[in-house]
């Protein structure tokens, strides 16, 4: 009962969050100039018509009321710069496939090598290897992933000729050439996670390793294998799997950065194109901005909540 009071009052803060956040976004968006009808020659009837429909000359706060009324019915309105006369929500829903993809084999690699690097770590503390693989990690996350990227594209792109440094978007985002394609791309995702999965693997299960009952454990007979496979490990990632279970939420979020540098056409392009663009597609910049707020609400509320549901030790909501 007090987790489900629990779970209603988050989601009634995501809400009130969401909105609030929201409603500045759109209100600076207006106070941009948008760009004169006549620029748009053949498609200049249909972006008045949807102009007209979200209440483009009226004021601010009916614009709004009617921006949220078709933002429900999923109608954010047609590209005025990017893909003129398209409709916004179609474009989307085309390119977030792609933007899944690469972050759901970018995951499917970092969970396995991350967490192996930090059990090693752990079982090796104090150990050249440790150390290795200690440091390895404090360089990884400490680096931008945009200086993967150029890494990645000098060595493997155009030193070695592994890969093509764009990505291959004829056969599809989950086809063997689209994946092949991708990982430069799939790569540089993956850094800054395989380090944060082994630091933290590494400072949970060093710290069980040290406690009493694992201590009690070996004394009753249990390999240092054997105490750390059934007792070490499942006490270590109570912390660690809400970790990894928002790293699967936030899958759609995409990179900005990468993206545009391998020329993956996901949702992170074309939020960077979207805003770099020429006057700004400011339709696609709410769509956009609307999506990334709503995946970083839902994934924080997601990790939070799944501690409880992991370890019934922890009573989530209450006092």
């Amino acid at each position: 009962m007090h987790l489900f009071k629990y779970i209603l009052k988050r989601l009634g803060l995501l809400i009130v969050t969401f909105f609030i956040i929201i409603s500045v976004c759109f209100v600076l968006v207006k106070l941009l100039p948008s760009q004169p009808a006549e620029m748009f020659g053949k498609d200049m009837a249909l972006i008045m018509a949807r102009r007209e429909k979200l209440g483009y000359g009226q004021p601010i706060i009916i614009q709004y009321f009617r921006f949220l009324r078709y933002a429900f019915e999923g109608d954010f309105g047609a590209s005025e710069v990017l893909y003129i006369g398209q409709d916004v929500w179609k474009v989307f829903v085309d390119k977030l496939p792609y933007t899944i993809s690469v972050n759901l084999f970018s995951i499917i690699l970092s969970i396995p090598i991350g967490l192996g690097l930090g059990v090693i770590a752990a079982v090796k503390k104090n150990t050249w290897i440790d150390h290795v693989i200690s440091t390895g990690v404090m360089i990884f996350v400490s680096v931008p992933s945009f200086v993967y990227g150029f890494l990645v594209q000098y060595l493997l792109c155009f030193k070695l000729h592994w890969f093509s440094p764009v990505m291959d978007t004829t056969a599809g985002p989950f086809s063997w050439a689209g994946i092949v394609s991708m990982m430069p791309a799939i790569l540089c995702l993956s850094f800054g996670s395989i380090a944060g999965f082994a630091r933290y693997t590494r400072a949970e299960l060093t710290e069980v390793l040290t406690s009493d009952y694992l201590l009690l454990a070996r004394t009753k007979g249990l390999t240092r294998q054997q105490a750390t496979i059934r007792h070490a490990m499942r006490n270590a990632m109570v912390p660690i799997f809400p970790m990894i279970l928002g790293e699967f939420v936030s899958i759609m979020s995409g990179s900005l950065i990468i993206e545009q540098m391998f020329s993956i056409p996901g949702v992170g392009k074309l939020y960077v194109n979207a805003i770099q663009a020429s006057p700004p597609d400011y339709n696609f910049f709410m769509l956009l901005s609307g999506f990334y707020i709503l995946i970083s609400l839902l994934a924080g509320i997601v990790v939070d909540i799944s501690y409880g549901i992991i370890d019934p030790r922890i009573r989530m909501g209450e006092k």
